[in-house]
């Protein structure tokens, strides 16, 4: 599984709506999530999207421990859950929102606060091609909404009140 290069928004890809998957039994597709949730740990990073990897297909890792956010420093964080998505889709945002600072491995060295809903609902496929239902909150939804957003071609640049060169206490999704 080779590490994939992470495109910046010099690449036209990262700007453009993804494809939607269609054939769930391509090797080619399994081989690129299998790339993609490699490249995103390499990274590190939380979370990747295809068009990331410069491929305009609707496919995104995550990869997250839901609750780690609120642990003191010297708490054994709980192991991280992966999760892949395949033609994912918002259904159901909370109505609160909240400003959080965010990255992006697409745009090395700068962080922001962008305003995302506090909950969603995400339904997708996973790589068999199987329907899945997620119900995420918390840092968790954020990272789901910044990975779909690029399957849209939107950067987190373009929501946030706010961008800056990052500091190493700066934290946030991607």
């Amino acid at each position: 599984m080779p590490i994939r290069t992470i495109i910046t928004p010099d690449n036209p890809v990262l700007r453009r709506k993804a494809h939607p998957v269609r054939d769930f039994k391509n090797p080619a597709l399994q081989r690129l999530i299998d790339d993609m949730i490699e490249t995103m740990r390499a990274a590190p990073g939380v979370g990747l999207a295809a068009p990331q990897v410069a491929v305009s297909q609707r496919v995104a890792v995550v990869e997250y421990a839901p609750g780690s956010e609120d642990l003191p420093e010297s708490a054994e964080p709980p192991p991280p859950k992966l999760y892949v998505i395949i033609n994912p889709e918002i259904t159901a945002r909370s109505e609160e929102q909240i400003e959080g600072v965010e990255a992006c491995l697409s745009i090395p060295g700068y962080v922001g606060n962008v305003l995302r809903h506090r909950a969603v609902t995400v339904k997708a496929f996973n790589r068999q091609g199987r329907p899945i239902k997620i119900k995420a909150q918390g840092w968790l939804a954020r990272i789901f909404q910044h990975e779909i957003d690029h399957l849209d071609g939107v950067l987190f640049i373009d929501r946030a009140t706010k961008v800056w060169k990052a500091q190493p206490s700066d934290v946030g999704p991607e």
